[in-house]
């Protein structure tokens, strides 16, 4: 069966045509229900990034780059673990891009969910920030998809976002103990104090994830954002996570996972 499964999913990343990043209006079909809400859109592999009228163009178009630059990370044309990408598709993984926060706050997400879309991560174009002078956080709500629905079904007893996984063991030491709520304070000598009491475990794995990831990739190592974040995550580069956290890190740069191993740019 397993094998059968992955004749299917490289079948699916074969077939998945390289993007050109083109914006075209929302197509019909299953998706006509994010027509009441999104006039433009972009093809990733299959994987759909909706825009509202107002989000601008070139941040729509930033954000499906570097959505295909983690799914391809090498760049050939392929996405580089197929079975990630057959899983995304499955459960019409996509991107809904408003442009502000107040915007997407206003998205109405149930009428998608009634239409079949539970897989959906928003963003907004005013912290779509591409130049390096601030953080953009395109490479974090983009990489929160594809962990989120991908990686942890896939893999859901190494990336899964429940107690006792490898991803929960190292989050636990990460934080000190496993707390199952956000706790007032963390132990001394805790490197991921994230401190958002509506974040529960799933979501603190989420969180703990993209940190390691894209710390490795040196994402946080510029001093103004070493400042930004240290109220939360203390290992800001990829030397600080191979020393500090080294169960994390054997697990993310473990080849066959095929996780990013460069920063999109």
């Amino acid at each position: 069966m397993r094998f059968v499964f992955l004749i299917f999913c490289y079948a699916l990343a074969a077939s998945a045509a390289v993007p050109d990043f083109k914006i075209t209006p929302v197509p019909d079909g299953k998706h006509k229900a994010f027509q009441k809400v999104f006039s433009q859109h972009i093809n990733v592999f299959g994987v759909r990034v909706f825009g509202t009228a107002k989000t601008p163009p070139a941040k729509l178009r930033h954000i499906a780059i570097v959505l295909a630059e983690y799914l391809d990370n090498d760049e050939d044309g392929k996405p580089d673990n197929p079975a990630v990408l057959a899983e995304l598709l499955k459960r019409n993984a996509f991107m809904a891009v408003a442009e502000n926060e107040r915007a997407m706050e206003r998205l109405d997400y149930d009428a998608f969910e009634d239409a079949g879309f539970h897989a959906g991560q928003g963003q907004f174009a005013t912290e779509t920030l591409p130049g390096g002078r601030r953080f953009d956080a395109t490479l974090e709500e983009v990489l929160h998809l594809i962990t989120h629905e991908g990686y942890a079904k896939v893999y859901p007893k190494i990336f899964g976002e429940r107690p006792g996984t490898e991803l929960a063991k190292c989050l636990d030491r990460a934080r000190g103990g496993r707390f199952r709520r956000v706790p007032r304070r963390y132990p001394k000598g805790a490197w991921f104090t994230y401190d958002d009491r509506t974040c529960d475990y799933g979501c603190q794995c989420t969180e703990y994830l993209y940190w390691a990831i894209t710390s490795t990739l040196g994402a946080q190592a510029a001093k103004h954002r070493r400042e930004e974040i240290s109220h939360e995550w203390k290992l800001f580069s990829k030397e600080l996570v191979r020393t500090r956290d080294p169960h994390i890190f054997k697990l993310i740069t473990d080849a066959k996972y095929k996780l990013p191993a460069r920063l999109p740019d």
